[in-house]
């Protein structure tokens, strides 16, 4: 029998973009009365490019607001904080390059396709 978080975990999973698992955790969820803000953090895990590089976690970029499909007539909004690692060789800053929005907009990629489908 499936506990109550698996159950929650297997939801979860299908309202999300996938990426979201691999990449961050969820940290709140506020849900209002017209919409659904879920504020999410980066792993910590090294960018790609760097495994071998001495990288220093540096706190988090300030949250990135992206909307994706609305949820049961509520609009649904992604805070996102990216991490921002410190190279400690360089001091150069490095950060994972991850991007979910569709570009020249503020909405997930897959909202946006299926926004396109509808619109035009």
């Amino acid at each position: 029998m499936c506990s109550d978080n698996e159950h929650f975990n297997s939801l979860i999973k299908l309202l999300l973009p996938p990426e979201i698992f691999e990449y961050f955790d969820i940290i709140q969820i506020n849900i209002g009365e017209r919409e659904v803000n879920i504020h999410l953090d980066e792993k910590e895990i090294k960018p790609d490019g760097y495994e071998i590089v001495k990288l220093i976690s540096n706190g988090f970029h300030q949250a990135a607001i992206i909307q994706d499909f609305p949820m049961r007539d509520k609009a649904m909004f992604l805070h996102v904080r990216r991490r921002r690692w410190l190279s400690e060789s360089t001091a150069k800053v490095v950060e994972r390059d991850w991007d979910p929005v569709a570009k020249g907009t503020r909405l997930t990629k897959d909202f946006a396709v299926f926004l396109k489908g509808i619109l035009g």
